[in-house]
């Protein structure tokens, strides 16, 4: 278990693209060699600004809701866990459904990965990899008094996907006076394409290698401009 008052935060505006956690989330024991992280762009055309894109473990995982083969599990203390190699029948519908984009399906693994908050770690009292290596403070783990000390944003936990309300476990932090984050899914979608068009994959690249390369961090595209405060 988690101990009491122990959260993980992301503060997008922190983060100067560097991919140490990436990497280090991919020297973990449960899973080395494979990361289960990933950075996107919050803007391609119009910005550098990267995020990294962690789990969010949502109260209520859309992830495991859809899951036909009961591979995904949280845990006592809310953590949404990785897809069970034992279960997992690689139909992708965790991917689709994820309102933040975290899931990722490896076609030569026939298999869902996602963040667990390193769970093998957090559950015996140590910090996340990734937090261990960021250099900016883009990604903290600790209770909530010691980032309200250091930092002028405040975390929340709301999300709001038009009428839907997301509650997660992991904080994002904004600026204050902000009580949830309202998403519009529209701009994820590539410019000049009509709603409910899907976008047309980067460099002519089929849509499942694309999956797999953003996964080892090659690929950075997507806009993601509701995540930065």
């Amino acid at each position: 278990m988690i101990e009491a008052g122990l959260e993980f935060f992301v503060d997008p505006s922190r983060c100067i693209g560097c991919q140490a956690c990436y990497h280090a989330c991919a020297e973990c024991e449960t899973h080395r060699g494979v990361s289960m992280i990933h950075l996107e762009y919050t803007d391609r055309m119009a910005s550098p600004q990267t995020v990294p894109v962690v789990c969010m473990h949502c109260e209520d995982p859309a992830c495991a809701e859809v899951c036909p083969a009961d591979a995904i599990k949280k845990t006592a203390d809310g953590v949404v866990q990785t897809a069970l190699p034992s279960h997992c029948i690689g139909c992708t519908n965790c991917v689709l459904a994820c309102p933040f984009g975290v899931p990722h399906y490896l076609p030569h693994l026939d298999l869902m990965i996602k963040c667990d908050m390193c769970y093998d770690r957090t559950s015996a009292g140590k910090r996340p990899m990734c937090v261990t290596v960021c250099p900016s403070g883009a990604l903290a783990y600790g209770t909530r008094a010691e980032i309200e000390a250091l930092r002028r944003e405040r975390p929340i936990n709301t999300f709001l996907f038009g009428p839907q309300v997301v509650q997660t476990k992991v904080q994002m932090m904004v600026p204050v006076g902000v009580e949830a984050l309202e998403v519009d899914i529209t701009a994820f979608m590539t410019s000049g394409q009509e709603v409910g068009t899907p976008p047309t994959p980067l460099s002519g690249a089929p849509a499942e290698r694309k999956r797999s390369e953003r996964v080892r961090g090659t690929s950075l595209e997507g806009p993601f401009p509701h995540l930065v405060g």
